[in-house]
């Protein structure tokens, strides 16, 4: 993947984790493409829960099985409950999701 996919996503035995830049708090819920943070390529998320008793990180869920296409159950918080900078889970065929990443990448550009 040209945008440094391997950053961005890594395969796991069971899925793959994605590598994710959450804004809480704001005027709606969407993913708005890549960007380098920290020398990483990660996911831009929006959500407009408030990072609030984990309200900003079930939205994070909801909002990528969501884009994936994928049931909520199969997505979960890797690490960086407090941080903006998340790592994301993501259960499944890690060969199909990572097609799936790729094609819903294009979508946005």
């Amino acid at each position: 993947m040209g945008t440094g996919g391997e950053q961005l996503f890594r395969r796991t035995g069971d899925g793959i984790f994605l590598a994710v830049r959450l804004t809480p708090k704001s005027s709606r819920d969407e993913i708005s493409g890549i960007e380098t943070r920290a020398g990483k390529i990660v996911l831009k998320v929006r959500v407009r829960a408030l990072p609030d008793k984990g309200k900003a990180n079930m939205a994070l869920i909801k909002l990528i099985s969501k884009w994936l296409g994928q049931p909520a159950s199969l997505v979960s918080l890797a690490s960086g409950g407090k941080s903006r900078l998340k790592s994301v889970a993501v259960r499944g065929d890690a060969e199909m999701l990572v097609s799936l990443v790729e094609i819903r990448l294009a979508e946005l550009a």
